[in-house]
């Protein structure tokens, strides 16, 4: 989906809360979202069109 993966900018989640490890890292684009393991970053990433990125965050604060 995003055409430039490189440049992505990761920021760890706020679901991840204060914790260092067991953590997820998250990068908005324009499509969507992308998330990845912090202790497996040379592992890749999952990309979410904006529409399936926004109902994952709905439902899990319910």
């Amino acid at each position: 989906m995003h055409p430039h993966t490189t440049e992505l900018t990761f920021r760890k989640s706020s679901y991840s809360g204060g914790r260092t490890d067991n953590c997820v890292e998250v990068a908005d684009f324009a499509q969507g979202s992308a998330v990845r393991d912090t202790q497996n970053r040379d592992a890749g990433h999952l990309e979410f069109p904006t529409t399936e990125w926004t109902a994952l965050l709905h439902a899990s604060t319910k």
